[in-house]
């Protein structure tokens, strides 16, 4: 179990780290963490790689083990405020009722979640001070990761056509690695949420992400290394879904409900 804790944890910062030092090889923010031109941050080039700088230092230091929790609460709360503040009002100017145009600020929100379920999940005590009081809201990460799952579900089955050619030419029946796949992400986004049969999903979703990831996602980046860094970003976020899933089979109520014993037992012994 901790093995996988760690395994998904690595995963996890690899992806983040990998997309904020993106920022600095190519100009503006990128679509999934802001939906603006790079044109228009011309004399603001500053912030994309401010941001890019913050997301490095995030994934490194989770990676390293240091002040996991704190660092990705603060992760988690800024990629949430890039959503809220972001992507949030575009997709309600632009489009709303359109699913297929909420994939970025779905990947995002999928993102901020995993920074919360890092953060749920850590192993250090918890102040009595701000980091305690910010620390409840680590809860929703899982919700958050599951409507990711659960909306991407729906689009192998809204746009049919266009999952099925991302699916390689060599792997035959593309329809029914879509439609299945699609029932996949749909279950596990379910099974996620409700916490059903939490552990064995959430290993069987992060085992499918990465072999997308080796199958799907890193061919189409070496083959096409595109001037807005599309095919590298998709990478490193399916390593850091991936990653998330890992995390969320260590995150089933018995394993909870056994850490919460052991902090208030150790408390205890503390207080006597």
């Amino acid at each position: 179990m901790k093995n996988t804790h760690l395994t998904g944890r690595s995963f996890y910062s690899i992806g983040i780290a990998g997309i904020g030092l993106v920022h600095f090889f190519y100009s503006g923010f990128r679509p999934v963490i802001l939906p603006v031109r790079a044109t228009a941050m011309e004399h603001l080039k500053v912030l994309p790689l401010l941001t890019g700088a913050s997301l490095i230092f995030a994934g490194i230091w989770i990676a390293l083990g240091k002040k996991v929790r704190l660092v990705s609460l603060c992760l988690g709360i800024e990629l949430a405020l890039f959503f809220l503040l972001g992507h949030l009002p575009n997709r309600i100017v632009n489009s709303p009722e359109v699913l297929g145009a909420w994939t970025d600020a779905l990947k995002l929100l999928a993102l901020s979640g995993g920074a919360f379920a890092i953060a749920h999940n850590a192993s250090e005590p918890k102040s009595s001070g701000l980091d305690h009081k910010l620390s409840r809201v680590t809860v929703i990460g899982r919700y958050l990761f599951a409507i990711m799952l659960f909306a991407f579900g729906i689009d192998h089955f809204l746009y049919v056509d266009l999952v099925k050619s991302l699916v390689p030419q060599w792997i035959p029946y593309k329809y029914f690695w879509t439609y299945v796949t699609g029932i996949a992400l749909i279950g596990s986004g379910v099974s996620i949420a409700f916490n059903l049969w939490n552990r064995s999903v959430s290993l069987l979703l992060g085992s499918m992400l990465l072999l997308w990831l080796l199958l799907l996602h890193l061919p189409a980046t070496l083959a096409d290394l595109d001037k807005d860094a599309i095919n590298i970003i998709s990478s490193l976020e399916c390593l850091a879904f991936s990653g998330i899933a890992f995390l969320m089979s260590a995150n089933d109520k018995r394993l909870l409900f056994e850490k919460d014993q052991v902090a208030e037992t150790s408390a205890n012994g503390r207080g006597h």
